[in-house]
């Protein structure tokens, strides 16, 4: 014979908590509800627009990742191979070399760069690092390399202005007004050419420069020009006379300006003087074979004897 159990029901404590607990939950449903929907609405996307950027975002990670493992087979690799090989298949491959603006450059020392990229694919020129391998040349300052497809590739170049021929003990080598050696050459091809010696005489070419437009009717006559202690210059006419000018930009140009105006009164260059001194502010010392110094005042243009050496 069956019996039945009845429980107990519930207790009204128990009732009180439970109830408690359930609007516990629906108070935190809606609040969670909308704290969401509020921050959804400060997003200027609709719900549908975040799903398809959600979507984007997956599929980008996706590829990212098959591009990584395609990488690490080789595959781009082997893609950019091919499609070289069909470009040049096509006619697109460096057939003709095509050098402009070059005067006094060897052009085969351009050859044997740009010739290493002769029968190659266009697309596999590597146009930086021939352009490179070219600014490394003594005579180029800048240069451009581009295709002209199908078949040509165009190098461009932008030599360097000899400014003066460097002398360093027997030694001459063709500068540009940065010091920056060119091309060595012999003496017999520096004759002519203003040549200049001293250390540090090369990074002096835009100051030397300067100084001799100040007197322009010498400028021709200057053969060369001597930098000395890194702080004057001394210069060398055709007649192998020297001139010795005063440090400081101003002093030696003005002095030189002196100089100039007092040649043409009395006829330094060529005259008996084998040295003329002009650090003396307001006195020109000319010294002769014989020894003797011949006082000239840069205030009266008077001329004076003295004997003796010159203070140098």
């Amino acid at each position: 014979m069956s019996q039945t159990i009845k429980r107990k029901g519930k207790t009204a404590r128990k009732a009180a908590a439970a109830q408690g607990n359930r609007a516990k939950v629906r108070s935190a449903k809606a609040t969670g509800g909308s704290a969401l929907d509020m921050a959804m609405g400060w997003l200027p996307f609709t719900e549908a627009q975040l799903q398809r950027l959600f979507v984007l975002a997956i599929l980008a990670g996706v590829a990212a990742l098959a591009w990584v493992v395609a990488s690490a087979a080789g595959v781009p690799g082997m893609a950019e191979a091919r499609f070289a090989q069909i470009s040049k298949q096509a006619g697109f491959e460096v057939k003709h070399i095509e050098l402009r603006g070059v005067k006094n450059i060897n052009e085969l020392k351009i050859y044997e760069r740009a010739l290493a990229q002769k029968y190659r694919a266009m697309p596999l020129v590597d146009l930086e690092q021939l352009r490179s391998e070219l600014l490394e040349l003594p005579w180029v300052e800048d240069a451009r390399v581009s295709r002209q497809l199908p078949t040509t590739l165009v190098i461009d170049i932008v030599e360097r202005s000899p400014r003066a021929v460097l002398r360093k003990a027997d030694t001459y080598a063709l500068i540009d007004e940065t010091g920056h050696e060119l091309e060595v050459i012999d003496r017999s091809a520096a004759k002519g050419k203003l040549i200049v010696s001293g250390e540090g005489a090369g990074q002096e070419i835009i100051q030397l420069s300067h100084l001799l437009e100040a007197a322009p009717a010498l400028k021709p006559r200057v053969r060369e020009a001597q930098w000395v202690g890194n702080r004057r210059w001394n210069l060398v006419f055709e007649t192998g006379q020297v001139l010795a000018l005063p440090e400081g930009v101003k002093e030696s140009a003005g002095a030189l300006v002196t100089f100039a105006r007092l040649d043409g009164t009395n006829r330094l260059i060529g005259g008996r003087a084998i040295a003329i001194d002009m650090r003396a502010p307001d006195r020109v010392y000319l010294r002769v074979p014989e020894g003797e110094v011949q006082e000239i005042s840069t205030k009266g243009g008077a001329v004076a004897l003295a004997s003796g050496g010159n203070g140098q």
